[in-house]
């Protein structure tokens, strides 16, 4: 690696800090000028917050650019300190930081149709320019330039290792990484595309493998069989994985749902069941959440769970159960108070049942499902789930707690989107491998794709956002390990990352051109689940809706 010249690391962290300053000042401006829309008297009336979501959206993407900005430009920090600033790190930062002020400024893409612009949050043109100071000028004028995505082009493939932005973390968590990336490298890549096109289950042999390497048990407390590491360990282990392929990260991200509640919630006896045998593999979760027509808004659902005697009776249909056949616990969220609307009469269930290789609950009464044939994140299978008056011992009810299973969960996704953000960090790299491999092939002129400036050009900007999502990502996950709330900052992560991989998944099967449209190539499997990523623990819509409340709100 060839290491930046000595001070320009000081000289871009200076300049950073100093837009970044300015961009909070624009968001903090902005944020009073959406407030002003959706508040009368101070408070948020839900008519007008939905009557403005073209404000409040535009504020989400902003705030979340802002965040991602300001964690580049500590990477960049932490790695002048350690002497480890190199020419690739520099231009990989500065076109970030360069093209996400720019589109601050002109126009956030936050779909491949819609654009949301400065003028959507109330921010006139004259107001706009007096945030044009000379920090934020240089870094719009001359980061994301030719000249820097060229020659990142030209470095990019010389260079193998994790990616941008993979750094600044501590020699066991390196390991950790190694020892993943190791397994897919030789147990995953090279049957993944056949796992894709037949839809086949991950064999059992593979669930073996990731119990062996302590993949089920990271964040499970020694104690109880697992690991005992934190967010940041899961985050990096949930990219390696779906950089291989998505499918496994999928099977520990369904891990790492259910430890999370149990551990949390769960009482002593549950925590002590379930906790070391998710940890070694032995038990495998699926999470039985959405209905047919209910989509993300899970306080509307109707699946019943009536308590008669010493049985819940669950009566209701569940949607994209993911690995429902092969699951033998389902967390499984009902209305355990039929007579009360929303969240509240909601509660969380350990439903136990046998692995089965087709259907789930293939040989019980009152219970029938129908496999759901997805586009991406294969591997594992979806399942819609219809109960008939199923029962479960009372003793299945989480925490055996009523009316507490929508809050445990909204707890719980702030970690199942850092997760997610991470396997979108692993997609985008995947893209970006496969990018750089067919783009290094020379031509029948001699010449390689990559020299072809607007090959070089997606190459060098799949590289700047992948490092941004990575340590957006990084950083929500070290919040998470100090014990702070972070439902904004997760949101954030999840919404940015899932984007940059369908971008890095779609720019790179335009490098590929027709031979992209082979199924047989891994690059339409990417695309596939770059795209399923966008919808999987909330598509970006919703997450603006969180991340603009949580703004408006004033807490995070």
């Amino acid at each position: 690696m060839m290491l930046s010249r000595p001070g320009t690391g000081h000289d871009l962290i200076v300049m950073a800090l100093g837009a970044i300053q300015e961009m909070e000042n624009l968001l903090a401006e902005a944020t009073a000028k959406v407030r002003a829309r959706v508040a009368v008297d101070g408070q948020i009336l839900p008519r007008l917050f939905e009557r403005e979501q073209r404000a409040t959206h535009a504020l989400a993407w902003i705030a979340t650019y802002v965040e991602a900005m300001r964690q580049l430009a500590g990477y960049a920090e932490h790695i002048q300190d350690a002497g480890e600033f190199g020419e690739i790190e520099d231009l990989a930062i500065r076109i970030c930081l360069g093209e996400y002020l720019a589109q601050i400024f002109g126009g956030i893409p936050i779909s491949q149709g819609e654009m949301t612009r400065p003028a959507d949050v109330g921010i006139t043109a004259p107001e706009l320019a007096a945030h044009m100071t000379a920090d934020v000028e240089n870094l719009i004028a001359a980061g994301n330039t030719a000249q820097r995505r060229a020659r990142l082009a030209e470095l990019l493939r010389r260079r193998e290792g994790a990616g941008i932005g993979a750094g600044s973390i501590d020699e066991t968590l390196e390991s950790i990484r190694e020892e993943v990336r190791k397994f897919t490298v030789g147990a995953v890549m090279q049957q993944a595309q056949r796992w894709h096109l037949s839809d086949a289950y991950i064999p059992d042999d593979i669930l073996a493998q990731m119990a062996d390497l302590g993949v089920f048990g990271l964040t499970i407390p020694d104690e109880l069989g697992g690991m005992g590491l934190g967010k940041l360990a899961m985050a990096i282990v949930g990219e390696e994985l779906a950089r291989g392929y998505v499918g496994v990260g999928s099977l520990a991200a369904n891990a790492v749902l259910a430890a999370e509640l149990i551990l949390r919630h769960g009482t002593e006896e549950q925590r002590q069941r379930w906790l070391p045998r998710i940890a070694a593999g032995r038990t495998v979760a699926a999470a039985a959440l959405s209905e047919p027509g209910s989509g993300s808004d899970l306080a509307s659902i109707r699946t019943t769970a009536q308590r008669q005697g010493g049985v819940y009776k669950i009566r209701g249909s569940k949607t994209w159960v993911t690995h429902a056949a092969r699951a033998d616990l389902l967390l499984l969220l009902a209305r355990t108070n039929g007579k009360e609307n929303g969240h509240r009469a909601l509660s969380l269930l350990l439903v136990e049942k046998q692995r089965d290789s087709g259907r789930p609950f293939q040989s019980a009464a009152r219970v029938n499902s129908r496999e759901l044939q997805a586009l991406g994140c294969r591997g594992l299978k979806e399942f819609e789930v219809a109960f008939d008056d199923f029962e479960v011992p009372v003793g299945s009810l989480l925490g055996e707690v009523e009316g507490a299973g929508f809050k445990q969960l909204m707890e719980a996704f702030e970690t199942t989107r850092i997760q997610t953000a991470a396997r979108a960090a692993g997609v985008a790299q995947s893209a970006l491998d496969l990018a750089l491999g067919h783009a290094g092939e020379p031509t029948q002129s001699g010449a390689h794709i990559a020299d072809f400036p607007r090959i070089g050009d997606k190459l060098a900007m799949m590289t700047a956002e992948i490092a941004a999502a990575r340590q957006l990502t990084g950083f929500v996950a070290r919040k998470k390990d100090s014990g702070a709330r972070c439902e904004l900052e997760a949101a954030m992560a999840k919404m940015l990352a899932a984007r940059v991989a369908w971008a890095a998944a779609d720019c790179t099967m335009q490098i590929y051109g027709a031979n992209g449209l082979a199924t047989e190539l891994p690059i339409s499997r990417v695309l596939a689940d770059a795209r399923a990523l966008n919808i999987v623990d909330g598509p970006s819509e919703m997450l603006a809706q969180i991340i603009a409340r949580r703004l408006l709100d004033g807490a995070s």
